[in-house]
């Protein structure tokens, strides 16, 4: 956003610029924690699930979801290459053109560091293969975690991630 879209004018002396007003006597105080905490949102459990890609706008949502998926996805292509028709990796970059031949998703490959380009047009189906990495692992259930070990009795708690494999 610009600043003309915060109420910033240019044109005006600085002293005639938009202000927040201050806190009213009428709201009520809150706390900090009610303050701090936002409530979030759930992810989708896609892990295992191999969409149908009927339309174009089927395969561009699903490219969206795998872009945000924080695993490894397995593209099936409708031509071959030296690697086969089937590609397996972490889906890292997607570029969006006007076409779906101008548009392409990048891997990194599971198997070498390798970082194939696949258009778009290229794709016949797309399955989320891989473990979602980032299943599980809210600030709820961290709180959550840190909870049970205090409940426990345990002291200078320390909740360590899981290795990734």
């Amino acid at each position: 956003m610009s600043g003309r879209e915060h109420g910033h004018d240019p044109a005006l002396p600085h002293s005639a610029q938009a202000v927040a007003a201050p806190p009213s006597a009428e709201i009520s105080p809150r706390s900090n924690d009610d303050l701090e905490v936002v409530p979030g949102f759930e992810r989708e459990n896609l892990q295992g699930w191999i969409p149908q890609l009927a339309t174009e706008a089927d395969i561009r949502a699903v490219i969206e979801k795998a872009f945000d998926y924080r695993g490894d996805v397995t593209i099936t292509r409708k031509s071959k290459d030296k690697n086969g028709s089937e590609i397996t990796g972490y889906l890292f970059d997607r570029r969006i053109g006007p076409t779906l031949e101008n548009s392409v998703v990048r891997l990194i490959l599971a198997t070498s560091n390798e970082r194939p380009a696949i258009p778009y047009s290229d794709i016949a189906a797309i399955a989320f293969t891989g473990r979602d990495t980032a299943a599980g692992k809210s600030y709820e259930a961290w709180v959550k975690k840190y909870w049970e070990k205090r409940a426990k009795g345990e002291t200078n708690i320390s909740i360590e991630p899981e290795a990734l494999e």
